[in-house]
């Protein structure tokens, strides 16, 4: 197949809302559209399932580099996810039943050979905060439980303690419980509303006040750069939707040594777009479901991320040639 007749769709949140300075998904739009390629645009709710087939509606999109104008779209019509070549899921967390049911549907495209980018099988698997907990040894002391006490205990062993909820993004709902205990039993309470929710409790990491770094990879191989989101004096989350600033930087021995550690899970799950988020020597989430810091770090750099993204897509529909399963 040419790669000037490939067809890709995009499901993602309404593109009138995005940023237009740092959106990761519309540099992907400019990337594939650099190439020829037919880009479609689809929101979560319009995709629907019919007689073992999925279907949506969509239309026909072009982007622009114009922070006044940056999308044309064309009239509405519904077809099969199977009459494209590839989709590319960039619907934001958090990862609830709704999202989940849209990657459950694009598992049927899957089924007719369409390329979903991320895997759905691996959306499904791999909670952000949870997967990287396969990896112990890059991960501080971190416990997940809905119990107060077991959560009280580790506190009391860590004494400077960061808890979070498990489907949460942009820093909502993290907590940072020093060890004078303030305000505790509410944290744990809130969070786990009255042990009814697993949360994570992670030992406080002090090199956040030097940022929490982004690390992105394209087909299981690192970009050359980090993007450090650096907190904002007085807080403790360095995430830019939380105020912090992103300052790029290039990647340490240890974080090279820490992606060594995930390649082959990240490579043996077909994960095509990943963001390690580091703190000093240690991984804290393994992002698959809609990564970003795409811009900050194209334009701090000169870096053509969603270009190299495009490129391996390219190079595993030519090494892989569709098979419907």
């Amino acid at each position: 197949m040419s790669e000037h007749a490939l067809k890709i769709g995009v499901v993602m949140d309404p593109i009138a809302d995005i940023a237009y300075k740092k959106d990761t998904t519309l540099a992907m739009l400019w990337a594939i559209q650099a190439r020829g390629w037919s880009l479609y645009y689809m929101e979560p709710d319009e995709l629907f399932l019919q007689d073992g087939r999925a279907w949506s509606r969509m239309r026909e999109l072009k982007a622009y580099h114009d922070p006044l104008h940056w999308y044309d779209m064309g009239e509405s019509h519904v077809q099969p996810l199977a009459a494209l070549d590839v989709v590319l899921m960039r619907q934001d967390p958090p990862v609830d039943s709704h999202f989940l049911n849209v990657v459950h549907l694009l598992g049927f495209a899957e089924r007719e050979g369409v390329l979903v980018v991320n895997p759905t099988r691996a959306l499904l698997e791999c909670n952000e905060k949870l997967f990287a907990q396969q990896f112990p040894q890059c991960c501080a002391p971190t416990q997940v439980s809905c119990d107060e006490k077991i959560l009280r205990a580790f506190h009391a062993e860590h004494g400077d303690v960061i808890f979070k909820p498990l489907d949460g993004m942009g820093g909502s709902g993290i907590f940072h419980v020093g060890p004078e205990g303030r305000n505790l039993g509410a944290v744990i309470e809130t969070l786990t509303d009255r042990g009814r929710h697993q949360i994570m409790a992670q030992r406080y990491i002090p090199d956040i006040s030097e940022g929490d770094t982004r690390i992105l990879l394209v087909d299981g191989e690192p970009v050359s750069y980090g993007l450090a989101r650096v907190p904002m004096a007085g807080e403790t989350r360095g995430n830019l939707a939380a105020g912090g600033r992103g300052v790029t930087r290039e990647l340490t021995d240890r974080d090279h040594w820490l992606i060594a550690q995930v390649q082959p899970a990240i490579r043996d799950r077909g994960l095509m777009f990943v963001g390690l988020d580091v703190i000093g020597d240690y991984i804290t989430e393994i992002n698959v479901t809609s990564p970003t810091c795409v811009r900050e770090i194209d334009d701090q750099r000169g870096t053509d991320i969603a270009g190299d993204l495009m490129e391996a897509i390219a190079r595993h529909l030519t090494a892989a040639p569709r098979q419907p399963a």
